[in-house]
Parts: structure tokens; sequence; C-alpha cells
């Protein structure tokens, strides 16, 4: 065995260690950077957890880019589009797309018996992918929409059927307004699912049905659409591939990202990333701070026994790195029940949901955790690099011991 590893070795298992001055400090020291790592775990998992729910509920409903008209004054009004197969093809065959779907929105009043509501209806085609709202259905079923003939059924958000006192299966009139002088037109509707994905803007909002019944209302041929939205593989390379996609399209289209579109909501998802950094670089401080203390009263604490080893000829390097790996000893005792104390609570949460938020402010009903492995194993590589880097210089402490002073030393 390495002789600094055996001497590191022997002051890890000394029973008169414990009995020392440095019991408390030590685990002070363990318990600093114990809390350190699982407040870093959390507030990671947290964080990442929080961002990638809310992205996924506004990229599941409307897509990572979406084709449009240019409109330079906002409307719920679309204009619309028909692009060429040659086009789409085009883009389906860019690296990283996984598929596109048209959709096209109108504005109206939900209107019962007793009371009426403003929404938008989202109509979809018969290729639409479900699934990326599957999670968000609490009651019925998303419609069974068919390549012909019409739909009456509707997806509809909890929030809007809980304003208007509607259930699953009711049916209720939808009022389409036109240009005066003419007369709104009325569609009637039944209820086949409801929805509840706790992001205000969608809830308050979105109806989703038949797109026919939307090319009906506003007199478009079977292949004019409001837009399209393409899903993407993977949302790393979004902005190249938006720009690949606009140089594809007309001069009237235009291809937008998801965060251009909800430019505020993803500015404020950024805010996420600068708090954890903070509290990583914080945490990390405290931890060094703490080790750095802990180490300067082991070596006073041990003064005698450096004068020995100095009086035998060890050298000052050599005696450092004893002190250093009984340091590394502390430090992985800490960083092995900060990960056991912090994975656990993040299981915790992620299992049974304990922590609720309120979803008008949060966008979610509890708080969603994400347990990225390569981030915590590189959290933990580098709070053991900084602690040790910064231990270095206390360790120098040594180089100033005289031996026979230190031999005297009591």
């Amino acid at each position: 065995m390495n002789f600094e590893f055996f001497i590191a070795n022997r002051i890890v298992k000394s029973k008169t260690a414990a009995k020392k001055i440095s019991r408390p400090v030590i685990r002070i020291s363990v318990g600093a950077i114990a809390l350190g790592i699982i407040i870093m775990i959390v507030a990671m998992a947290t964080g990442n957890g929080l961002r990638k729910e809310i992205r996924n509920k506004v990229i599941g409903f409307s897509g990572h880019i979406q084709i449009l008209n240019y409109q330079p004054n906002p409307t719920y009004e679309q204009t619309p589009t028909d692009l060429p197969d040659s086009v789409l093809t085009h883009i389906s065959g860019i690296s990283g797309v996984e598929y596109i779907q048209p959709f096209a929105q109108k504005a109206g009043i939900i209107k019962t018996d007793s009371l009426f509501e403003g929404a938008l209806l989202k109509g979809v085609n018969a290729d639409y992918h479900w699934q990326n709202l599957a999670g968000y259905i609490t009651e019925g079923k998303a419609p069974t929409i068919g390549q012909t003939g019409y739909n009456d059924s509707i997806l509809i958000s909890r929030a809007i059927a809980d304003k208007l006192s509607l259930t699953l299966n009711d049916k209720f009139s939808m009022y389409f307004v036109r240009e005066a002088p003419k007369p709104p037109l009325l569609r009637n509707f039944y209820i086949s699912g409801i929805y509840q994905t706790d992001f205000e803007e969608i809830d308050n909002n979105f109806l989703i049905g038949d797109i026919k019944h939307l090319q009906r209302l506003n007199k478009w041929d079977s292949t004019e659409v409001g837009g399209y939205e393409i899903f993407l593989k993977n949302d790393d390379n979004i902005t190249a591939t938006n720009e690949q996609i606009r140089l594809l399209l007309p001069y009237d289209l235009d291809a937008l990202s998801a965060r251009q579109l909800n430019e505020q909501l993803f500015q404020w998802l950024d805010l996420f990333d600068l708090n954890i950094m903070i509290i990583i670089i914080i945490m990390i401080a405290v931890a060094t701070i703490n080790m750095s203390i802990a180490l300067l009263i082991l070596i006073l604490e041990r003064t005698q026994m450096v004068g020995i080893l100095k009086a035998l000829g060890s050298a000052n390097g050599s005696i450092r790195r004893i002190f250093l790996i009984n340091a590394t000893y502390l430090i992985l005792r800490g960083l092995f029940w900060g990960n056991l104390i912090g994975i656990g609570l993040c299981l915790l949460q992620q299992q049974f949901g304990f922590v609720k938020l309120d979803p008008t402010t949060y966008y979610v009903s509890e708080v969603s955790i994400d347990l990225n492995i390569p981030f915590l194993l590189a959290l933990n590589g580098i709070t053991v690099l900084i602690c040790l880097i910064c231990l270095i210089l206390p360790s120098y402490l040594i180089t100033r011991i005289s031996p026979v002073k230190a031999i005297r030393f009591d």
C-alpha cells in the first residue's frame, strides 16, 4: 500500500481521533457537504423537471415549429394556405424532422342555456398525432376524425367545461361571428373528451375538433389549412432546422419556432438555468469553506504526528498528500449521504407528488422531477475537484511546522 494512503487510512480508522476536538468540526463539514449536494440535486432536478414539463406542454400542443402566413397584426382569423406536396416532402426530408400535421383555428362563442364563453376551435385532420395530448385527457377520449364526413365530437378543456357547467357527452352550440350584416354561423358539438394541461393559455382558450368544420365555415377548399405544425425528433437543433424550413417556403409564409411564438414564457424558463447555477456556486463555496476549516483543524490537531513524520524524513509534499487524502475521504462521505438523501427525495416526489404547486403561476399542479444522470455525475465530480483544489492552499500550513517544536507540541 502507498505510504500516504496507509497513514491516511490509519487516521480515518483511529479511535482516538473521535474523542478529540476535530470530531464536531468533521461532522459539521461532512454535514455541510451532504446538505449542499442535497440542495443542488433537488434544485437541478426540480428546475429541469419544471422546465421540461412546461416545454412539453407547449410543444405537444403546437409543435416545435409552425408554418403560418405573415400577419403584421396578430388575429385569431387565419389566412388559408396550401403547401404543395413537393414542399411538404422536402420539409419531411430535413434531418431531424419527425412529422408534419396541418391545423386551423377560428374564434367563436360557446353558448349553453344560461352561460356563454369565448373560445378558439382548433381543427385537426385524421392524421393528427393525439399521443401528444393523451397524457392530459382526464375524461373520455379524443375525437375520432375520419378522412370523409364531419365529426361533431370535441375535446374540451376542464377549465372551459367547468365555467359552462358542461360534462362528458354533453351537447352545446358554438357561434362563429361573420362580417356585418351577416348573422353568426351556428354549429352543434358534443363532448367526447375533457383535457387538462394546467397551462392557462391553452386550457382557457382551446377546443379541438374536426378541421373540416373550419374549412366549411371559412369556405376553404379541402386542401386549404390555417398552418402546419412540425415536430422534431429532438429540439437540439431547432434554430438551424427552422432556418432550413424557412428557405423552402414561398414569400408569404414564415416558419416560427415554439420559442418565437412564446418568447416571454421561454425567457422565464431560461431563468431556471441561472437560478440553478447560482445555487450550485453558493453550495460549493459553503462546502469548500467548511472543508478548509476542517483540514486546518486536522493539521493543528496532529501537529505532533507531522513533526514525527518530518523527523523521520517525510517530505512536506508527502505529508500534505496524507491530509488531502483524508479530506477526500470526508468529502466522499458527505457526497454519499447527500446523493442518497437528495436522489431519494426526488424519487419520492416523482412517484407520489407530495409537493404541490399553483398551476395558475407555475403551469403545473405538482413539482416535476428530471434526474439527469450525466449531470449528477458531473455535479459530484466538479464538487470534489473544486474542494480539493481549494484545500491545497490550507495544506501548505504543514511547511511552516518545525519538527522540533511540533514534537514538543501539546
